[in-house]
């Protein structure tokens, strides 16, 4: 095994080790967590707000048996095979020792520490973005026709990922057309690659028109509820803050694709990123839509600082290249990660707000940060909606309707009595169980609570409310648990039309 395999995998096992240890046992899961493994139980081609990547993987966490251990391995693992694709891409850019530890150092102590602690679609998507980037290096390098049918692949699975990859293609086609590599519009294989690429991708085209179209709806439930408060100054201020640790060789790598002769072929990244980065702010795009931009080109940039200081005193700046990532990380991990608890940093609110770290979607700033806030709170809920079902005559007919997909989630994921809860949020919207005779119905309520008893105490012949959930700081935050005995009408009539309506509104 050579130093290069030895230093790899070192990076690779520091990768997982620190994804582990960043995380404060006082959180649970973040609501979309409970979301994507509950997508394992209900296999499709496509879902509400996501392709169906991500339910591929939860099926295996749940064949793993469904552990946090396993939750936390497959982010941390798209996160260290995003160290190995930039590393490889230095390679592939001629880049000496020095520049692949840079590079490494840059990707590892970077927001990704951050966004590989969540199981979302996110950290794929990064590792997507940086896979289809460093293809397209060897395609300007080789011109191997070969690397056409690879991206295609890449990009599909990509794209079955999270739909946010289009916006690579949208900034990468002006970018070629606006350099020599435009005659790749000539080669056939490019159009055979498409195809390609098309019938990977046909199925979830295919589920997305059969069911009208959800994704469209999504985006636009997205735009009028999250995006209209996106500040697209303060998106841009972002996107410092995600490598600022590494932006040093993020910038030089600009001059880099601009200046340095061998960089000649490649001169359509610098275009590449101008026009993303455009179109993200023009359509307001939320911050970390973009984290996937950054990778590849600490590639470019690691390799020309690694030219440029490999002689006489300049050698002395390699260690202070190397430990400027790791302490730039030092400095701001207690902002960024749920390393710290609540009551910290509450404590320490003044200091995240600066950093506007406490304003959530609605564009309000509160105690926590959004992130943060979406992870307490939920084994209680869970815990609480598991001891009034025990305790209910005839609970095999009861029905668990909650507000949001995040309370159905988590109340799926850690009850011991095997409880299905539903909602009419989310995906969960096509999970109910119209087969069934509901007698009883446990309702979680997490707005409007001061009305349910006098709404729904008509349709029952007993009614209460039972508990609440007292964490606090959590999102939800006295959310309320009623309990209605003995239905006077037909609960799974009355759902189903509840249902229909809702579909019709989308």
């Amino acid at each position: 095994m050579g130093k290069k395999t030895v230093i790899l995998l070192g990076f690779i096992l520091l990768k997982f080790l620190l994804q582990y240890i960043l995380i404060n046992s006082e959180y649970d899961l973040q609501r979309d967590e409970y979301l994507h493994l509950d997508q394992a139980n209900h296999l499709a081609w496509g879902f509400q707000s996501v392709p169906p990547f991500t339910s591929w993987i939860s099926y295996i966490i749940l064949q793993l048996g469904n552990s946090i251990f396993w939750i936390k391995f497959f982010p941390a693992l798209f996160g260290a095979l995003t160290i190995f694709v930039v590393w490889k891409a230095i390679e592939e850019l001629n880049g000496n020792l020095f520049a692949l530890i840079l590079g490494a150092t840059c990707v590892l102590f970077s927001v990704l520490l951050r966004l590989n602690t969540l199981y979302q679609p996110n950290s794929f998507d990064v590792l997507s973005w940086t896979t289809f980037y460093f293809i397209l290096i060897k395609y300007f390098k080789t011109e191997n026709t070969k690397w056409l049918f690879i991206g295609a692949v890449v990009f599909a699975l990509g794209f079955l990922n999270k739909y946010n990859i289009v916006f690579l293609l949208i900034g990468i086609i002006p970018s070629i057309l606006f350099t020599e590599q435009r005659k790749i519009l000539i080669k056939k294989e490019l159009y055979f690659s498409l195809l390609i690429g098309l019938l990977i991708i046909l199925p979830n085209l295919i589920w997305q028109f059969k069911n009208n179209l959800p994704v469209y709806h999504h985006l636009k439930e997205l735009s009028d509820t999250q995006l209209v408060n996106v500040n697209r100054l303060n998106f841009l201020k972002s996107q410092i803050f995600f490598f600022i640790g590494s932006l040093f060789v993020i910038v030089s790598a600009f001059y880099a694709l601009l200046f340095y002769k061998p960089y000649k072929k490649y001169i359509a990244f610098m275009w590449t990123i101008i026009f993303t980065l455009t179109v993200f702010t023009y359509f307001k795009a939320k911050d970390y839509y973009a984290i996937g931009l950054y990778p590849i080109y600490i590639s470019f940039g690691s390799v020309f600082l690694a030219e440029k200081i490999n002689q006489g005193w300049k050698k002395y700046l390699q260690p202070v290249f190397i430990a400027t990532p790791v302490l730039f990380f030092i400095l701001l991990y207690n902002l960024f990660f749920s390393y710290k608890s609540p009551k910290y940093i509450i404590n320490h609110k003044q200091t995240y707000q600066k950093y506007g770290l406490l304003r959530w979607e609605d564009g309000k700033d509160h105690e926590l940060p959004q992130d943060f806030a979406d992870m307490l709170g939920w084994k209680e809920l869970a815990y609480k909606v598991d001891s009034v079902y025990s305790r209910l005559p005839n609970k095999e007919r009861t029905l668990i309707l909650c507000d949001n997909y995040g309370q159905a989630g988590a109340i799926n994921y850690y009850s011991k009595q095997n409880i299905k809860a539903v909602s009419f949020n989310g995906d969960y919207i096509n999970w109910f169980n119209l087969t069934h005779k509901y007698d009883n119905l446990i309702r979680i309520k997490w707005d409007d609570v001061d009305t349910e008893l006098e709404n729904s105490s008509p349709f029952f012949q007993n009614s209460k409310l039972a508990t609440s959930i007292t964490t606090k700081y959590s999102r939800e935050f006295g959310t309320t648990i009623f309990i209605f005995e003995g239905a006077k009408i037909d609960i799974k009539k009355r759902i189903k039309a509840e249902i229909d309506e809702e579909k019709n509104y989308r």
